[in-house]
């Protein structure tokens, strides 16, 4: 389930408690490997995705040799301070409660959530058209902390480990309805176990809940690595890496969806 990902060779950038020296063996980055088509594990035990290209992309323009690993979202964050690894593209949200606890670059790309549910279950999105409902949501993400924010008060909110999971349950009835973020479910609903359900309401863009875009995350301590990585960022952008990328995967602009 890892897959060494190497690029060229060049500065390896180890992370200390303080700053970043100049030592160690490659530069550790973690993904989930469970979020298609932005991070997942091919059946050769290979990652791959939007998160996965970018992240190579990266480590090249930075001319770092680095590596991935998969890491399971509950645990994300507290592995990266724990020092399991250096670095999190996990299409992690950029939000001022994350921003708390680790260094966020720039966005790499920005998309809004949406509610999915039975076609014809006729449900509106709203405090009352919600109320008494089972909700299914990732937990430990910015939608969890929508609905908790917004909608905790009238509705059940059930936790997954993985937006996989909640959809399953979904098919299955024992949610009535899930959110999650917009390209994730709206590429789930291509597929035919997805026929019979369909995206309800208006895309969500709560900046206070959902964040500024899906951001790079690392250590506090490392403002060096920080400043590498939005300025690799903003020259890939600029060369157009991340359109070829972003165009393998989306037929829309992902960086600054509209």
């Amino acid at each position: 389930m890892k897959k060494l990902l190497t690029v060229c060779l060049g500065i390896i950038i180890f992370l200390t408690g303080f700053e970043i020296g100049f030592a160690a063996d490659k530069l550790v980055i973690a993904t989930e490997g469970a979020y298609p088509p932005f991070n997942y594990v091919d059946p050769d035990g290979n990652l791959k995705g939007f998160d996965v290209e970018i992240a190579d992309a990266l480590c090249q323009q930075m001319e770092i040799s680095c590596k991935m690993i998969v890491q399971e979202w509950d645990g994300m964050i507290p592995g990266l301070l724990a020092k399991k690894y250096d670095v999190i593209v996990a299409s992690m949200s950029i939000t001022a409660e994350r921003k708390k606890a680790v260094n966020f670059t720039g966005h790499y790309y920005r998309v809004p959530a949406r509610f999915v549910a039975r076609k014809g279950a006729g449900l509106e999105i709203s405090k009352t058209g919600l109320k008494g409902k089972r909700v299914g949501v990732q937990r430990a993400t910015t939608y969890a902390n929508y609905l908790n924010g917004v909608f905790k008060d009238v509705v059940d909110v059930v936790y997954y480990a993985s937006v996989e999971n909640h959809n399953l349950d979904l098919i299955t009835g024992r949610v009535d309805i899930v959110l999650a973020q917009a390209i994730f479910m709206n590429k789930w609903l291509e597929s035919p176990e997805a026929k019979d359900f369909e995206v309800v309401g208006e895309p969500i863009w709560n900046q206070k809940y959902i964040g500024e875009g899906a951001g790079i995350a690392m250590h506090k301590q490392n403002s060096k690595l920080l400043a590498q990585f939005n300025k690799a960022l903003q020259e890939i952008v600029a060369n157009g890496t991340h359109k070829r990328i972003a165009d393998k995967y989306f037929s829309f602009d992902v960086y600054d969806y509209k």
